[in-house]
């Protein structure tokens, strides 16, 4: 049985056929130009001497011979006058070797054989003979149904559920360029990849491409929303490629949200180089990178030199661009009038060339729902419009196409994680937020609005899968930031907020126009009644699908205090003080080490600075409680990461932290170093054992413990090490064919020629 080709469009046929082909004859063909019948689906390659070798495509995989047959029919006379050396045909319509002798009839003597005409059981044999090209080409090797099931199988339990509906969706659009391959190489010579791009040009589908190709080699999907997930996730003796999505953040990010990440990101990167069998990509917004960089003394040292995993994927060749357009009028279910009226305008290259273009558009512009309102007669000048201001795309269906209630949802959303919410929880935002947007403007709300906004909005506005609701596409986020950017409105959500860390998104959203001094503090103001429940909030809670286990269900102590501590900075209110005493001489559930343990010292610090907190009328009172629950923490079990960590945070603050914690890290890195064979008994990973060893050296003389105590201690560690080496084995590298680079140019005549089979359908 031959390979089902449905996968792949017209183009990507022709593509397939001109290097399967021209592998099994040792040429190269070219695009041909198209012929006198406006065919152009030939290819050729000069010949010495006489002709050329002209290679034409067919792909007619559901249509009947008949059909086949008159296609070749008319093809004839184009045929005949380019009078080439030699005819080689491609088809994807199964073929018996009489249908072969008909359509040699119908091709006439420029066929030299029947043998040069291919069918799919043909095509099939030389994927078998070369299959570097098979690897080479992701959206015919992914598409075949043992991969996918792989695919969905290894993510079946990631954060991210996919569906074998949802890759053919994302392989039917997608055009394999260059960044692929290189990308791929970077990848397995560093163990790390930085996509880096502009909104919208494809990292994240770039990311998938290369983590499906690892997966279809018996790799893991490891889908990361934090690098917590990615620690606990990491296993040495495993295959496992690390998937981190926008990880500096969807909009924007400060000193302070880096600082807290910045040194976990690179130990995490150091983690992933240092595994045999470990893989970490990550997609970022360019000019995020750029800030991020720039505020980061991690992410600029030379010794991580994170330049050298960069790809930026901002830039597309012309070709690339009118193949993203093409395979989106193909597959997006655009009206046919509207494709033909809009290549009829012969306004294709202007759209192409367009200084704002950009994929995310050309998805938006050519899905039939959001065209329906267009005329085909107007679209290719909405569609020029709409590249020259992007930000009609979502306005116009936000403004007239839905209602309050689902506008009030998609405002719930946006202050939700960004890497999509649980319905539950979107319900607990987005109850209040409606009951009291309605009151406050007199719109009538029913108990069934929830379900019903959900209904209306999802495929247009929202993506729901089993686990998660999330925008459709993360333009719709850049635009809600855009409107929410009113400090009236932001009051209204902020006084319906009923969760720390919904408050602290939407007022980390609304304070970064510091300029604002009144704004700011009737934002601030507007979350008194959440303030007055931080101190019986609870960190932790019951994981429905594990009942034994727990997960954080709201903001850490430190991360509160703070809140708290900026509310009372913006608006001099005292109850926000009281209630920062209050909580950090009472926490609930208490302080935890890897939440809050170099927090407290952070804090400790600014707490008497007057650059920070200055007029505080309750310091000593809560510097007395931080140290009183840092030293607990200490005194209890911590892990050997968080007290690496926290001892850090003291060295670097030696000087203004008290003996009393000094002593009680000294305590903490003692117990650790006697108890390291309990420690390390529950390691399997060669990484964290060696992190181990470096810890012993570094905190050891910390604490004045006597060398040759650390040096008992390393002993432990490196046969620990050496009974674990046996069991790692590290993996090869997946085989992914690299396509052959394309030099000839791509002018207009190539854009027309590509649409022009469209304009027959």
């Amino acid at each position: 049985m031959s390979r089902n080709f449905s996968p792949l469009n017209g183009a990507d046929f022709e593509d397939l056929a001109r290097d399967l082909i021209g592998e099994e004859l040792g040429v190269r063909f070219e695009a041909f130009c198209a012929g006198p019948d406006g065919g152009i689906d030939g290819r050729h390659a000069p010949a010495a001497a006489k002709g050329a070798i002209v290679l034409q495509s067919k792909h007619m995989e559901r249509s009947t011979f008949a059909a086949l047959k008159t296609v070749m029919r008319k093809e004839r006379a184009s045929i005949d006058k380019l009078g080439p050396s030699r005819y080689v045909l491609a088809t994807s319509r199964p073929l018996t070797p009489a249908n072969k002798a008909s359509l040699a009839s119908e091709i006439g003597p420029a066929l030299m054989s029947e043998s040069d005409i291919f069918g799919p059981d043909d095509l099939e044999a030389l994927l078998r003979k070369f299959p570097s090209i098979e690897k080479a080409h992701i959206k015919l090797w992914l598409s075949s149904a043992a991969i996918l099931d792989r695919v969905v199988r290894s993510a079946s339990h990631a954060y991210v559920a996919i569906t074998k509906e949802e890759i053919e969706a994302k392989l039917k659009v997608y055009v394999q360029n260059p960044s692929f391959a290189e990308a791929s190489e970077r990848l397995e010579k560093h163990h790390l990849l930085i996509i880096s791009g502009p909104p919208g040009v494809g990292k994240t589908t770039l990311g998938e491409m290369i983590a499906y190709a690892y997966l279809g080699q018996d790799w893991e999907l490891v889908p990361i929303r934090s690098l917590e997930d990615g620690f606990a996730a990491i296993i040495d003796t495993k295959k496992q490629v690390f998937l981190f999505d926008d990880f500096l953040g969807k909009i924007a990010l400060d000193k302070q949200a880096l600082a807290s990440k910045d040194s976990d990101l690179t130990r995490f990167m150091n983690r992933v180089r240092r595994s045999p069998n470990a893989r970490f990509i990550l997609t970022t917004r360019a000019y995020i990178f750029e800030d991020a960089r720039r505020l980061s003394e991690n992410l600029a040292d030379h010794r991580l030199d994170v330049t050298k995993y960069v790809l930026d994927v901002g830039v597309y060749a012309r070709r690339i661009r009118a193949r993203i357009l093409y395979n989106h009028l193909v597959v997006a279910g655009t009206p046919i009038a509207h494709v033909q009226a809009l290549i009829r305008s012969g306004k294709i290259p202007e759209i192409v060339d367009h200084r704002n273009y950009n994929p995310r558009i050309i998805e938006w512009m050519t899905d039939a729902i959001h065209i329906q309102d267009v005329e085909p007669n107007d679209y290719a000048n909405a569609f020029l419009t709409t590249l020259k201001n992007p930000s009609r795309l979502w306005d116009n269906a936000f403004r007239t196409h839905i209602d309050d209630k689902c506008r009030h949802l998609l405002f719930a959303m946006f202050f939700c994680s960004e890497y999509g919410v649980k319905r539950d929880t979107l319900r607990q935002a987005y109850d209040p937020l409606h009951t009291a947007l309605c009151a406050r403007y007199g719109v009538a709300h029913d108990p069934k609005d929830f379900e019903e906004a959900i209904r209306t909005l999802e495929g247009g506005f929202i993506n729901i899968s089993d686990r998660s609701i999330r925008y459709i596409n993360p333009s719709v986020r850049d635009y809600m930031a855009e409107y929410l950017s009113d400090y009236v409105l932001l009051g209204e959500i902020a006084r319906a907020s009923q969760k720390a860390d919904y408050a602290k998104a939407v007022w980390e959203f609304g304070s970064k126009d510091s300029s604002n001094a009144s704004a700011r503090r009737e934002l601030a103001l507007a979350f008194q009644s959440l303030a007055e429940t931080f101190p019986t909030i609870r960190m932790w809670g019951t994981n429905s699908g594990k009942p034994n286990s727990f997960i954080l269900s709201d903001l850490g102590i430190i991360d509160r205090l703070k809140l708290l501590l900026a509310w009372w900075s913006a608006s001099d209110e005292t109850q926000f003080a009281v209630l920062a005493v209050k909580l950090a001489a009472s926490p609930p559930g208490g302080f935890n080490a890897w939440r809050d343990g170099a927090e407290m010292i952070e804090l400790l610090r600014e707490l008497p600075a007057p650059d920070y907190f200055e007029g505080f009328p309750f310091v000593e009172e809560m510097i007395g409680h931080l140290e009183a629950g840092l030293i607990g923490l200490l005194n209890g079990y911590i892990g050997t990461d968080d007290l690496q960590t926290i001892s850090d945070v003291i060295e670097e603050h030696r000087t203004i932290v008290s003996p009393n914690i000094i002593a009680a890290m000294d305590r903490a890195i003692v117990r650790e170093i006697e108890e390291i064979s309990d420690r390390v008994a529950e390691l399997d990973s060669e990484s964290t054992l060696n992190d181990h060893m470096g810890y012993l050296g570094v905190l050891g003389p910390r604490a004045g413990v006597p060398e040759s105590v650390i040096a008992r201690a390393e002993k432990i560690v490196k046969e620990r090490i050496e009974a674990i080496e046996e069991e790692i084995t590290t993996a090869d590298a997946p085989e992914i064919g690299r396509r052959k680079q394309e030099n000839e140019p791509f002018d207009d005549t190539a854009i027309q020629n590509l649409f022009a089979p469209l304009l027959s359908q």
